[in-house]
């Protein structure tokens, strides 16, 4: 039985071994198969952005550029003191355009003073126009051989000037509100809402 035994014993050894021998080649194997793949990198590929052209800012003082106008052509009128009050024609084509030329809001509506200084703006410009009147000025410096006859026919065509007014068409030149309302001809105040700026308040 003692070899019997033996034999057992060492049949036991060789099947132990064997067992280690083959876990630890399993180990290996998986160790192997387990390494993470050999990832191959891309070349790194850096998009260029496209180059940003950066314009000047505008500034206030600066006249609206006005349709494909991108500099003056020559001396700009300074309109400020008028636009203290009529901020809208700052932009108003009209303006913008005469104002390119050289043509200040003074040059069609006089100086104006006493408007100017008038906070309670009860005093008229120094020129209004009448509606029959606007359509003989705008001639005095567009005359007809200046403007094209072939668009501006049917506006000619109309003897009374009231119903073919230039400013009908070309830009928004009135205000869309008004507070005062002058007589156009004598300058007499026609419409006022009776607010005024320099009265003192009660206490």
């Amino acid at each position: 039985m003692s070899k019997f035994r033996n034999f057992l014993w060492i049949f036991v050894l060789v099947m132990m071994v064997i067992s280690i021998v083959a876990c630890e080649k399993q180990v290996q194997v998986k160790e192997k198969q387990e390494e993470p793949p050999v990832v191959k990198e891309k070349p790194v590929v850096v998009e260029e952005k496209p180059k940003v052209v950066e314009e000047k800012p505008l500034l206030l003082e600066d006249p609206p550029l006005l349709l494909e106008d991108e500099e003056e052509t020559g001396p700009v009128a300074d309109n400020s003191r008028c636009h203290v009050c009529h901020i809208n024609y700052d932009e108003e084509v009209l303006a913008v355009t005469h104002a390119r030329a050289n043509i200040s809001c003074e040059q069609c509506h006089g100086a104006s003073d006493d408007h100017c200084g008038d906070e309670d703006n009860i005093t008229p410009p120094d020129i209004m126009y009448p509606a029959e009147k606007i359509r003989p000025f705008c001639m005095g410096c567009h005359t007809s051989e200046k403007i094209d006859i072939a668009v501006h026919k049917s506006v000619m065509a109309k003897p009374d000037a009231k119903e073919s007014i230039c400013t009908n068409c070309h830009g928004e030149h009135r205000l869309g509100y008004r507070t005062r309302k002058w007589d156009k001809t004598t300058g007499e105040l026609v419409q006022d809402d009776k607010v005024r700026m320099t009265e003192k308040q009660e206490e």
